[in-house]
């Protein structure tokens, strides 16, 4: 696997993802946002994985050449409107055959070293189910104690580890549960349902290691 910034806003690039295996694909065709991604080295797997030139209703005769096959995650971000020390990461998509890989942690892990290398301080996300919450905290992220007016859960991590070489000190498991209790409070079926009481009284995950982070970490 590659990690790689692709570029930075308000001029990034754009990415032409296939919808069928990957979720907001639409959003990364848009050019004003920062883009990174994970890619597979080897296309010629990734072209078998995707399903690229399989006929769909909604895209028929879709070829390898309509789409970015070799990408295996991606990572849409832009500069916080009203402090420009802050990012937000606004959509991260994963290729449904690699969904629980943990390379959506990794990847946001990847982007905030390279964002603090930037100016950036801050790096921030809101996250609308207990998955994405949960991945985020594998990323170093914790909940901020704040929502967004469509009920996200808005989480923040500083974008430079410590001197220690970890992000900070583990995130508070209160608040990890807060969060986690927020959308037991919802009207959610299976397999949220199921994931947030296999979590009760559970402590946070542990945050990715900066460490092996690398631009082309082996898996």
């Amino acid at each position: 696997m590659e990690f790689d910034v692709l570029g930075w806003p308000p001029d990034g690039p754009t990415l032409r993802l296939d919808y069928r295996v990957f979720a907001y694909a639409g959003k990364f065709v848009m050019s004003n946002t920062g883009k990174a991604v994970v890619r597979e080295t080897d296309t010629a797997n990734s072209r078998s994985k995707s399903g690229s030139g399989v006929d769909s209703g909604d895209s028929v005769g879709a070829t390898d050449a309509d789409y970015d096959v070799d990408v295996v995650a991606a990572l849409a971000f832009n500069t916080d409107r009203t402090d420009g020390s802050r990012l937000w990461y606004r959509y991260i998509s994963v290729r449904s055959d690699a969904k629980g890989s943990g390379l959506g942690p990794r990847l946001a892990a990847f982007v905030a070293l390279r964002a603090a290398d930037r100016g950036y301080e801050r790096i921030a996300i809101a996250v609308n189910n207990p998955f994405a919450y949960e991945a985020m905290y594998k990323a170093g992220f914790e909940w901020t104690g704040d929502e967004t007016g469509v009920a996200e859960l808005v989480l923040e991590r500083p974008a430079r580890p410590n001197r220690s070489g970890t992000i900070g000190p583990l995130p508070g498991a209160d608040t990890y549960r807060a969060g986690l209790d927020r959308y037991r409070q919802r009207d959610l079926g299976d397999p949220e349902a199921s994931f947030l009481r296999e979590r009760i009284g559970a402590d946070p995950p542990t945050p990715c290691d900066p460490s092996d982070l690398s631009d082309n970490p082996e898996d």
